[in-house]
C-alpha cells in the first residue's frame, strides 16, 4: 500500500504541557482522512508539525516520501496547507492574491496569470476575481484560500478545518470542491469538528485524544463499535436525574442534566430496553420521552471520548 503520510511514535510538548503522546498513524494515497477529537487533542499541531510549521520533539514523519525534518523543503514543495481561518490579503483582488502565490512558488509571471484564472473557474471565483477580497463573503474567501493552497498542484493537502463558519451552502460547496481533489489523485488529511463532514468525505477516520490515536476505521466501522441503536431517554422533571443515571450505569452513552437526556447505546433489542425501562420504573423515575437511534460519528465521539465534539480548536 502507497502511503503519502506516515507518522511513527510523534511526540510534542509545550513546556510541561504533553500534546502528542507516540502518535502513529498512516494516510493512504488518493485518499481523505478526517482526523477527528477534543479541543486541545493535538490535531492542529499534528497539521503543523507535517507541514513544517513546527518541529517534533522526538518521532518519524514523512510526507510524500519526505521526512519533515530531514527534508523540509521538499516536503514544503508537496503540500498545501488552509488553516482555520482564511489567510488571504483582502485588499487585493482574488486573482491577484492567487497570481501573488503563484509566483512565490517561483511560477512565470504568464504561468501564474494562467493559474490564477484557471483556478477562479474552478472554484466558481471567475465573476469576483477582479473585486477586492474584503468585499468577498466567508464561503467565498475560504474557497480562494483553499485555491491559494492548489496553486502549485500539490499531491498532499492539509485541511484545518477549513469549513469552520461557513453557512450550510458554503461548505457543501467546499465539500464538492474536496471530492474533485480526491478524484484528481489528491491525498487530503482533514481535521473537522462537524461529524457529518467526516462521514461524508473521509475514507478513513481517526479519532485522536490526549495526543495518542485512539480508533481508526472508516465511518460504518467505527459506527459498529458503538452498537446497533442509541436510546435516547427524556427524564421527567419531578424524577431524580442522579437515581436515573445509576439505573443505566455500565450502558450510559452521553449524559445532558441541563436537557435531563441520557443516551444509552443498545443492541437494538426489545429485551434489553424493557430492562433499562424497568430498572428506571422500579428506582421511581419517570420517562418523559424516548427514541432510537441509528449510530452516527457523533455517537463514536461521545463513546470514545467522552463528550460531544466542539465547534472551536485550541490551537494545540
Amino acid at each position: 500500500m502507497d502511503n503519502a503520510i506516515i507518522i511513527k511514535n510523534l511526540n510534542k510538548s509545550f513546556k510541561d504541557l504533553k500534546v502528542l503522546e507516540g502518535l502513529n498513524l498512516e494516510v493512504e494515497r488518493g485518499s481523505v482522512l478526517a482526523l477527528l477529537g477534543p479541543n486541545g487533542a493535538g490535531k492542529t499541531t499534528t497539521i503543523r508539525i507535517l507541514s513544517t510549521l513546527l518541529l517534533p520533539d522526538s518521532g518519524e514523519a514523512v510526507v510524500n516520501g519526505h521526512n519533515v525534518v530531514k527534508n523540509a523543503d521538499a516536503v514544503r514543495a508537496s503540500i498545501g496547507l488552509t488553516g482555520q481561518y482564511a489567510a488571504v490579503d483582502e485588499y487585493l483582488t482574488g486573482f491577484e492574491n492567487l497570481e501573488m502565490m503563484g509566483r512565490l512558488y517561483h511560477l512565470s509571471k504568464a504561468n501564474a496569470k494562467a493559474r490564477a484564472q484557471e483556478l477562479l473557474g474552478q472554484f466558481d471565483l471567475a465573476e469576483a476575481g477582479s473585486r477586492a477580497v474584503k468585499n468577498y463573503s466567508g464561503g467565498m474567501r475560504r474557497r480562494l484560500d483553499l485555491a491559494a493552497s492548489l496553486i502549485a498542484t500539490p499531491p498532499v493537502v492539509f485541511l484545518d478545518e477549513p469549513t469552520t463558519g461557513l453557512d450550510p451552502r458554503s461548505r457543501m460547496a467546499m465539500w464538492e470542491i474536496i471530492k474533485k481533489l480526491v478524484e484528481e489523485n489528491v491525498t487530503i488529511l482533514l481535521t473537522t469538528q462537524y461529524m457529518e463532514e467526516a462521514d461524508n468525505l473521509a475514507d478513513q477516520i481517526a479519532v485522536i485524544d490526549n495526543g495518542k490515536i485512539i480508533a481508526k476505521g472508516t465511518s460504518d466501522e467505527l459506527k459498529n463499535k458503538v452498537g446497533k441503536e442509541r436510546l435516547e431517554l427524556t427524564i421527567k422533571m419531578e424524577s431524580s436525574f442522579a437515581k436515573a443515571l445509576e439505573a443505566v450505569d455500565g450502558e450510559l452513552l452521553y449524559q445532558d442534566e441541563h436537557q435531563r437526556t441520557i443516551n444509552v447505546s443498545t443492541e437494538g433489542s426489545v429485551g434489553q430496553i424493557k430492562r433499562i425501562l424497568d430498572r428506571l420504573e422500579q428506582a421511581g423515575v419517570g420517562v418523559e420521552t424516548l427514541s432510537m437511534h441509528k449510530p452516527t460519528l457523533d455517537d463514536v465521539f461521545l463513546k470514545l471520548t467522552g463528550h460531544k465534539a466542539e465547534a472551536e480548536e485550541k490551537q494545540l
